[in-house]
């Protein structure tokens, strides 16, 4: 009986720390699609759309669950990211298709004025110095400017994410095979630098190349944002060898789950 119990407290633990990694991967990835492009900021010398700055924590997570749950379990939560990234798209082109409260959409059987819209909602608000629309904007029209935004980049990053994830994914596991389970900062960083830089190149492309065919922007502009997405990326991910060390040390005798060997705990 103790046995029994052990075992399945054993069970539980893993499948806990699991939850905890797919949450924080599926949060993130909810996250940077929504807000996208919705603004460019500047880490340095590198100009980053806000919607990449949580995305190395995808590979981390992707990376842990590789680690101690196998490939198929890493594969299982990357297909369960893109089907969030198409609930989310799909809200939100519900939300701009449907039709705001106003008077002038009040239905006939209601009588006239009750259907005016919350104060909140008729509020205009100021835009900050420098943005590139207008001097006001009200939250109807604030929300389909975010649409705009985020249904491009999300379009983009759903091809990225899937090409990088997998190889992130496929790769970890190519060098783990290689060094027989040894060299663990070698299968974190060599996969994320290849899977990254397909990532960087591929959702830049997908989402500005258009514009750059068009001629409305310049080669240069786009490398830059490549260069500056993918060495972010690079940096994020080597600085996240040190917590891996400490994570898979701690972790290993917490799941007694050997680091070395490849694992699929869909097989016990």
């Amino acid at each position: 009986m103790d046995r029994v119990h052990t075992t399945a407290a054993l069970h539980e633990r893993r499948e806990r720390v699991f939850l905890i990694f797919a949450g924080i991967f599926l949060g993130c990835m909810t996250m940077l699609n929504i807000l996208g492009i919705t603004r460019f900021v500047h880490i340095g010398p590198l100009a980053l759309a806000v919607g990449v700055l949580p995305y190395p924590l995808t590979f981390l997570c992707t990376d842990f669950i590789s680690e101690f749950y196998g490939r198929r379990r890493a594969n299982f939560v990357v297909w369960v990211g893109f089907l969030l990234n198409i609930i989310v798209l799909a809200f939100l082109w519900l939300g701009n298709e449907l039709p705001g409260i106003s008077e002038s959409a009040r239905p006939d059987w209601l009588p006239e004025g009750s259907w005016n819209p919350p104060p909140w909602q008729t509020l205009t608000l100021e835009a900050p110095t420098g943005m590139p629309f207008g001097a006001e904007r009200s939250q109807a029209e604030l929300f389909e400017m975010v649409y705009l935004c985020t249904r491009g980049s999300m379009l983009a990053s759903m091809v990225a994410y899937l090409a990088a994830q997998f190889c992130d994914v496929y790769m970890f596991h190519f060098w783990k095979s290689v060094t027989k389970g040894k060299h663990l900062w070698l299968r974190n960083n060599g996969s994320t630098m290849v899977s990254q830089l397909i990532d960087a190149t591929a959702v830049i492309c997908v989402t500005f190349g258009a514009q750059w065919y068009a001629g409305e922007m310049a080669f240069r502009s786009i490398a830059v944002l490549i260069g500056s997405n993918y060495l972010y990326k690079v940096t994020v991910a080597a600085l996240d060898t040190i917590p891996f060390y400490i994570g898979v040390k701690y972790l290993s005798r917490y799941l007694q789950i050997d680091p070395t060997q490849e694992h699929e705990a869909d097989e016990e």
